[in-house]
């Protein structure tokens, strides 16, 4: 059962029960990431959400890891480019020691200038080691090529620049704006009870109250057909994809089913195309992102440096097919069943049905029901699905690649 209310100090709370369970998971969801950051600022979302771990007036970050530990229990935080969230698992029994954990990181840090230095030093270890990672840097140059000049192409992690010259004052100056009630949604599922928990995180409150939803601006002009990051990999890694559809548009599920058509799963086509029939790739997929006012649906490849103009042909022909031709009656129906087991399967833990809840109530408002999602997607028809394909893969594309190559390769590849 889901129940919703909204405290008096102006903090929405979410909660779903399920009483078979021993564990509770509980999370502090803020409508902030990094397009909400000014270029001055770029990766502030990123930086606090180390920080809070650091500890507060009356917590060292040692005595919260021994404390979380000491119950068996798991803390964790993550920042997207529209949200950041602070979230942890525990025993029924130790909620009251998650609820003081969580309350006191969000509205008490510390922000100490020597743990902010040492923290600094570990993000800029992060920006490296991503750019380490060419399977992982290929989806941040596709996102920046994509969005160009716009803060949903930024990476999450921030700029070095920026994360080498942010000083504590400006670190908690952005969190005294951003992390106020208005802001925030607080959600838990597991074995707990809504009013007692409520009552216990209104009880908790010590921040400001008030506060506002980030303004923002929808991302415009034309995006970059071809960016190569050249770098001496063995691979190279390749993603090709197109503006799509912002997250409340009507013709989302119809793109869902799409999405898993094209590279969602073991007999999508781009599967079985690049990498059962040609073995041309290990690792090739297809996935769709949905903003507030902005999306997109792209494809990626790892494949040999040999075969990388071959493979991106075969992507853009398979763009091309979907949208001349839409999908079959067999893969509508493969797509549906996947994506409604897929959900179901999602959700046999605490955790799982926690983020789906938070993140639900944050950006829609409201949370739909598992029966609503199915009966969304059993909704969707063979006409809407060549609709939605043949407007979103006919836009303006985008081909991302990390390898060793020159600026002027894949000149020929038939990208538009």
């Amino acid at each position: 059962m889901i129940r919703t209310s909204t405290l008096d100090c102006g903090i929405t709370v979410v909660t779903e029960r399920m009483p078979d369970v021993r564990s509770v998971s509980a999370g502090f969801w803020v409508g902030t990431g990094s397009r909400d950051e000014a270029p001055a600022l770029a990766g502030a979302s990123h930086f606090l959400e180390h920080l809070l771990f650091k500890g507060t007036p009356t917590r060292s970050a040692r005595r919260i890891a021994e404390d979380i530990d000491a119950v068996g229990g798991d803390m964790n935080a993550f920042t997207a480019k529209e949200y950041t969230a602070f979230y942890l698992r525990v025993l029924d029994e130790s909620l009251e020691l998650g609820l003081d954990i969580l309350s006191d990181i969000l509205w008490d840090p510390a922000f100490r200038p020597d743990e902010v230095d040492s923290e600094r030093q570990v993000i800029l270890e992060e920006i490296l080691m991503r750019a380490d990672e060419p399977a992982d840097l290929v989806h941040e140059v596709f996102a920046e090529a994509l969005f160009p000049d716009h803060p949903l192409g930024r990476e999450v992690l921030g700029d070095e620049d920026v994360i080498r010259a942010l000083s504590p004052d400006e670190i908690r100056s952005f969190w005294a704006h951003h992390y106020r009630p208005d802001n925030i949604v607080f959600s838990a599922a597991g074995r707990l009870d809504h009013d007692e928990l409520a009552a216990g995180v209104e009880r908790r409150f010590a921040g400001e109250g008030g506060g506002e939803r980030p303004q923002r601006s929808a991302p415009d002009g034309a995006v970059e057909p071809v960016t190569i990051e050249r770098e001496p990999t063995e691979q190279a890694h390749v993603v090709l994809g197109v503006r799509a559809l912002h997250r409340e548009d009507e013709r989302r599920d119809a793109l869902s089913v799409l999405d898993q058509v094209l590279g969602g799963g073991l007999s999508s086509r781009l599967f079985q195309s690049i990498r059962e029939d040609r073995g041309l790739a290990y690792s090739v997929y297809s996935y769709r992102a949905a903003y507030q006012d902005a999306g997109s649906l792209c494809a990626y490849a790892g494949t040999s440096v040999d075969n990388a103009e071959a493979v991106v042909e075969l992507l853009a022909e398979e763009f091309d097919r979907l949208a001349a031709d839409g999908i079959t009656p067999r893969e509508l129906e493969v797509a549906k069943g996947h994506l409604k087991g897929e959900l179901a399967l999602s959700l046999e833990d605490s955790g799982a049905r926690m983020h789906r809840i938070g993140r639900s109530q944050l950006v829609h408002g409201r949370v739909t029901t598992v029966e609503e999602l199915c009966a969304r997607i059993d909704a969707v028809t063979l006409e809407q699905v060549a609709e939605v394909s043949a407007d979103v893969l006919r836009r303006p594309r985008t081909l991302a690649v990390v390898g060793p190559f020159d600026d002027d390769a894949f000149g020929n590849a038939r990208v538009a």
